[in-house]
């Protein structure tokens, strides 16, 4: 079993993330693009480029790319930082806000099917268990 492990969780990760990919696909954003959003929402508005993309574990230029891209399509927007002339904060449009909505509708629907016949219980557990393993990484540093 802990052989499978590794490989159960990268497969349904993959899994869970290409069905969202499909039931997102008429709003024209790619995975990377609405994995931005989510973690800049979760973040929190406001967040500099490079608060995101440590939040995000992804290099500064990778992430300009696509804040570029999301900026293009109207749904984040940069402004100057009070504090700093060189940053820029990001926020959320109007309608980055409500593809946010949409998009949280629609993750909770395939949440809702995807952990259909699993306990609240065993939900916990499976969390406790990948924070666990997350600590474990952690000292791996």
């Amino acid at each position: 079993m802990r052989e499978q492990f590794p490989f159960a969780v990268a497969r349904v990760t993959r899994r869970w993330r290409k069905m969202l990919d499909e039931r997102l696909k008429d709003l024209g954003v790619t995975q990377a693009r609405w994995s931005t959003m989510v973690y800049l929402q979760q973040g929190g508005e406001g967040l500099t480029q490079r608060e995101l993309a440590n939040l995000m574990a992804i290099e500064n230029p990778t992430l300009v790319r696509l804040l570029d891209s999301l900026e293009q399509q109207g749904l984040i927007e940069r402004r100057p930082c009070p504090n700093d002339r060189r940053a820029r904060r990001l926020h959320l449009t109007d309608a980055g806000r409500s593809f946010m909505d949409d998009l949280s509708e629609r993750a909770a629907k395939l949440r809702d099917e995807m952990l259909d016949g699993i306990s609240d219980r065993e939900i916990e557990c499976c969390i406790k268990v990948f924070h666990r393993i997350m600590e474990n990484a952690e000292k791996q540093r």
